[in-house]
């Protein structure tokens, strides 16, 4: 199994697919199917019956997730970048590899 390089709480850039271009904060990593929930990505209609927590039913909206391979990570400045590791002391630290800085 592979390392991921993006981590919840990410801001990332979605570079392929049906919402290409679209950001959003990580939500949840799904590490063994290597895929991510982000924020306001890929949003799906689930059809719900009535139940005690939704009396109503109905049409629900959620965010379905999307493959890390089509993820890109955002620096502070905005910028889409790839994620290396470096020992910095005694710590490996995350840092972009566009400038250089630990995220």
């Amino acid at each position: 199994m592979t390392k991921l390089k993006i981590k919840t709480g990410d801001t990332v850039k979605v570079i392929a697919g049906d919402h290409k271009g679209s950001e959003g904060k990580v939500q949840k990593v799904l590490i063994e199917k290597n895929k991510a929930i982000v924020e306001g990505v890929n949003m799906v209609k689930k059809h719900t019956k009535p139940s005690a927590q939704n009396p109503q039913g109905g049409i629900v909206e959620k965010e379905a997730a999307i493959h890390i391979s089509n993820l890109s990570l955002l620096t502070s400045k905005g910028e889409t970048t790839r994620v290396g590791y470096r020992i910095e002391g005694d710590k490996k630290v995350r840092f972009s590899t566009k400038s250089n800085e630990v995220i």
